[in-house]
């Protein structure tokens, strides 16, 4: 594993070739592949909230411009525009991309902060990772299962301010990383997406009351210095299920993560805020 997370510097025509390839892979899946894709959207919102976060748009971070940051704001609103209120009847499954669709300039997508082989550069609908760690999370809360995720490979920020565990997101890169909600419930599920003057905020809502409470926590953190010098941070997420009576009735492996570190693990965690 250590060997495989050392970073490879590939040529941009190997890294573009790459990129097609797995499009095009996605591309085919979507055309035969026999998911039910959730397409049905409403206005009236399902009446119960079962699962529900938000996140700061804004976050000071070093060496990161704001109007970065602010662009964001513009790619998640155009984002949330094709997705909230997105009803994933029982069997079906919420595909991140299949709902959003490809950023473009011509749909008014501007650049935004990307994370590229754990440096920061701007590209057209970047900040759209915001949007799918909000959504991973709150899946993670609730009788949702998920389908497909894709961890961060890099860990950029130390953890000031982090209420979440380490690895608790969702990375996305239109359309091969994609995120995949499937609803295995006997009724719908909601999502509910928008932004205040502060946050990004979500919500599932369903028609009746939750029946369960979640706990997800992680197990077997821990960091190591390879030899080639790097440093590696790896976790196992886990989750419990509780009934409404506070009795355990699960507590099982969700996944594991590992992400090369591109900070020293003994920086003060006040120094850089953390972006998750």
């Amino acid at each position: 594993m250590s060997e495989a997370m050392k970073p490879v510097k590939r040529s941009k025509l190997r890294v573009w070739l790459g990129m097609r390839y797995y499009r095009f892979k996605r591309y085919m899946e979507w055309y035969l592949g026999e998911d039910k894709i959730a397409g049905t959207r409403s206005c009236d919102l399902l009446p119960h909230v079962i699962s529900e976060h938000q996140s700061p748009l804004l976050r000071q971070l070093k060496d990161v411009d704001m109007w970065l940051q602010h662009n964001k704001i513009t790619n998640l609103k155009l984002a949330i525009a094709r997705i909230d209120g997105l009803i994933l009847q029982p069997g079906e499954t919420f595909s991140f991309w299949r709902g959003v669709g490809k950023p473009s300039r011509r749909k008014g997508y501007v650049d935004g902060m990307v994370l590229h082989y754990g440096k920061f550069k701007h590209g057209v609908g970047g900040g759209l990772c915001q949007l799918t760690n909000l959504l991973y999370w709150m899946a993670l809360h609730s009788p949702l299962e998920i389908r497909e995720r894709h961890r961060h490979s890099y860990d950029v920020f130390p953890d000031s301010g982090r209420t979440q565990p380490f690895g608790s997101g969702a990375t996305c890169s239109y359309n091969y990383l994609d995120l995949k909600l499937y609803n295995p419930s006997d009724e719908p599920v909601q999502l509910h997406v928008f932004l205040n003057h502060e946050n990004l905020v979500g919500e599932l809502r369903a028609a009746s009351p939750s029946l369960y409470r979640y706990e997800v926590y992680e197990r077997e953190h821990r960091i190591t210095r390879e030899y080639w010098g790097g440093h590696i941070r790896h976790n196992l997420i886990y989750r419990r299920v509780y009934n409404l009576d506070a009795e355990l009735i699960e507590d099982c492996y969700i996944t594991e993560n590992h992400a090369l570190m591109m900070y020293e693990p003994l920086l003060e965690a006040g120094d850089i805020p953390r972006s998750e």
